[in-house]
Order: C-alpha cells, then sequence, then structure tokens
C-alpha cells in the first residue's frame, strides 16, 4: 500500500520560511517524478513545482520562481518544499504528488497524493 505522509505546515508571518516534507512507504520516490500543488479555498488544485527523476525542477507557477525550491533526498524516502518569502496569497493547503516517471502540471495525472497540509501566511 502507498502512503504519502506530510509534515510541516503552520502559520508563519509574511516574509516568513516553512519547509514541507513528504515521504513515501510503498514505492521508491527515486523512481518517479515529484510534484507540489496548492488549493485555495473554493478554487482548483494548482500545480507549483515539480522534481523530475534526474533532479531537474519544473515550475508551474512565477509566483514560486525565486522562492520555491523542491529537493529529495532518497535515503529517507522524502522530499521537500522549502518556502522563502512568504506572501498572504500563498495561503493554501499544500499537497505532494507522485505516480509518474514524468512531471505534468495537470494533477488529474497523479495516482498518489499525501493528505494535505495547510500553510497559512498571516501578521
Amino acid at each position: 500500500q502507498v502512503q504519502l505522509v506530510e509534515s510541516g505546515g503552520g502559520l508563519v508571518q509574511p516574509g516568513g520560511s516553512l519547509r514541507l516534507s513528504c515521504t513515501a512507504s510503498g514505492l521508491k520516490l527515486d523512481d518517479y517524478a515529484i510534484a507540489w500543488f496548492h488549493q485555495a479555498p473554493g478554487k482548483e488544485r494548482e500545480g507549483v513545482l515539480c522534481t523530475t527523476r534526474g533532479g531537474t525542477t519544473l515550475y508551474y507557477t512565477n509566483a514560486a520562481k525565486g522562492r520555491f525550491t523542491i529537493s529529495r533526498d532518497n535515503a529517507k524516502n522524502t522530499v521537500y518544499l522549502q518556502m522563502h518569502s512568504l506572501k498572504p496569497e500563498d495561503k493554501a493547503v499544500y499537497y505532494c504528488g507522485t505516480g509518474g516517471e514524468v512531471c505534468a502540471k495537470n494533477w488529474r495525472l497523479y495516482t498518489y497524493w499525501g493528505q494535505g497540509n495547510q500553510v497559512h501566511v498571516s501578521s
């Protein structure tokens, strides 16, 4: 049984940083592309960025460029989303997703999902 377990969300002030983790069981993350998505209330799930099997980062939103990075720790079977310079508009539930060998912007193409992690950005 495949599970993705997320951690690390919470409340942060504007300009602050957070690191989200996504730890897999039942599959080896280094065999897959892994993406982070976010979903604001009343909106569709939207791709933020993705890491390919080779370690290349693809950004799906300009707002993440220069502020968010994705990284892997294969020994821990974990992927991280490091977020800096957070803004109130970054507030959303963040999900990690995987299941294919290539990155995709469309969330419907992902098979496995983390449980979601709320990020609040407020002073």
